[in-house]
């Protein structure tokens, strides 16, 4: 076993910090799903109503580009004026790992109705896996009678959230509205 001179040491200390310096500024992040591979995803999650999906992403992707995750779940919701939805899934990235996800939030406006949908939500501008556990406003507006594709955006910061709803129920209305994401299932939508 032979031993390292102090030159050695010192040569591989400065090649090993200028590995960890060089490093891109967002290598913990996770990176962009291509177009179609989360087209396919959809498909698979969304099954025989899967027809109206490839629209759907093609247009949040011209909008927001490539997301570097999502999330297949599904959620309920119901409204009167005020109204709550409660919904779960798994998030996946490309290189960050999966992470199980439940979302509540409660909405305020002129609007009417329930319905039980299975999400897909694109994920943009996600620094960490676990950035994603915080609240996501925006506005959101429903007009179906049985069912459909639709959706809308939500924003915290730089991440933003496009859940793309397809499901069965009655709504009209449009409100304003967040969604929290949390790690753990809870009942409390604020």
């Amino acid at each position: 076993m032979s031993s390292l001179t102090r030159r050695e040491l010192l040569g591989g200390a400065v090649a090993a910090t200028a590995l960890v310096l060089s490093r891109p500024a967002g290598a913990d992040a996770p990176a962009a799903f291509p177009v179609d591979d989360i087209i396919s995803a959809g498909h698979r999650f969304f099954g025989a109503v899967s027809r109206g999906l490839a629209e759907v992403v093609q247009e949040a992707v011209r909008r927001w580009g490539l997301p570097n995750g999502y999330v297949l779940g599904q959620e309920a919701s119901g409204a009167f004026i005020g109204g709550l939805r409660y919904g779960e899934g798994m998030m996946y990235t490309r290189n960050a790992g999966d992470e199980k996800v439940y979302w509540q939030g409660p909405s305020l406006g002129f609007d009417a109705g329930a319905d039980g949908d299975r999400t897909m939500m694109l994920v943009y501008n996600l620094p960490a896996v676990e950035a994603i556990f915080g609240r996501f406003g925006g506005i959101d507006g429903s007009a179906y009678l049985v069912g459909g594709f639709g959706f809308t955006a939500l924003g915290a910061g730089q991440v933003i959230v496009v859940p793309i709803r397809s499901g069965v129920g009655a709504r009209l209305g449009v409100n304003l509205s967040y969604l929290k994401f949390t790690p753990k299932a809870t009942w409390n939508p604020f």
